[in-house]
């Protein structure tokens, strides 16, 4: 490839960069704005629900403590660092889990499947963190998060382990009889001496301004060399 198709080439493709970086930017904002946003009743509406991931959402209900599942490996997001004083649970915020708790909606009439949020790895029996299973109806706030595909690379899920990497909806609903609605439940849903709430990542991965400026310096380069060449007649 010669230097001026080069050049233009390298022009087009940090063009697309930029505004491939404009749509990404839109994109997290939109998402940001959404977590932020008020909390609605919870739909039942499973067509609705699709159309509402990240949102927040209001139910009041009963938590089934005797079917938790667990999503693993995942750290702690803990990025206000409010956990410090948390219940003083953590020993080690690298290494843990996600507790999954289905959670009968007393004013729908359903159970649903409530991501409680984060414990270490040995906090992750039940029994090691009796004063965080919570009894009694409460109020609950969390955010609405839709079933996800296996990644390359990502194990499969094992049922009779008790062990999800990833989150399958349906076989979950399967297993624990409730319906394929999850939510994460807020950071004000922590208690002392339970898992950690709060647990959404809504962070896009945004490596467009590296390519920006990739694709620009490319441009720029061939732009110098070319000058070089046919303007100041310098042997390359």
């Amino acid at each position: 490839m010669d230097a001026p198709t080069l050049k233009l080439s390298a022009t087009w493709y940090g063009y697309e960069e930029v505004q491939r970086r404009k749509w990404k930017l839109k994109l997290i904002a939109d998402l940001e704005a959404r977590v932020a946003a008020q909390p609605v009743p919870l739909p039942l509406d499973l067509l609705e629900l699709k159309e509402l991931e990240y949102r927040p959402v209001r139910v009041r209900g009963y938590f089934d403590h005797t079917k938790e599942l667990y999503i693993l490996p995942r750290s702690l997001i803990d990025s206000e660092k409010e956990t410090r004083v948390a219940g003083q649970l953590m020993s080690n915020p690298e290494s843990g889990g996600n507790v999954i708790t289905p959670f009968y909606c007393t004013d729908l009439g359903i159970t649903i499947l409530v991501n409680r949020g984060f414990v270490p790895r040995k906090k992750m029996k039940p029994e090691t963190r009796l004063k965080g299973q919570i009894r009694e109806e409460i109020a609950l706030t969390g955010v609405v998060r839709l079933s996800e595909t296996r990644k390359p690379f990502v194990p499969e899920n094992n049922v009779e382990q008790n062990r999800w990497y990833y989150r399958d909806l349906e076989a979950m609903a399967r297993v624990t009889g409730a319906e394929p609605i999850f939510i994460d439940a807020d950071y004000k849903s922590t208690v002392p001496g339970g898992p950690i709430g709060g647990q959404t990542r809504v962070t896009l991965r945004n490596e467009h301004m590296q390519y920006i400026i990739t694709w620009y310096g490319l441009c720029a380069a061939t732009s110098y060399l070319w000058y070089k060449k046919f303007i100041q007649k310098v042997p390359l």
